[in-house]
């Protein structure tokens, strides 16, 4: 087997590793694209999510909340007596 090299054929094979590099290059930074989005969703929907429960802890700011009976009928409450001190 005899290999000859020609202009052509190096020219040609500098293209096919041009297009190689070239191809490989874009789906680089699509794929970085597309990690920064999903990224950025991700803290969009956390943000949401603080905001929400902003809102709802300060609409319930200042708000009493009354135990049931079944809460205060446990045994692990306890009543402590105070006692002042001169």
């Amino acid at each position: 087997m005899v290999i000859e090299s020609s202009a052509t054929g190096l020219f040609r094979t500098l293209l096919v590793i041009g297009g190689v590099l070239f191809v490989l290059r874009f789906l680089g930074q699509f794929m970085i694209a597309k990690r920064n989005m999903e990224d950025e969703r991700k803290h969009n929907q956390n943000q949401q999510n603080f905001d929400t429960e902003k809102r709802s802890k300060k609409k319930s700011e200042g708000k009493i909340k009354i135990l049931g009976e079944n809460i205060s009928n446990k045994s692990d409450i306890q009543d402590v007596d105070f006692e002042e001190l001169d």
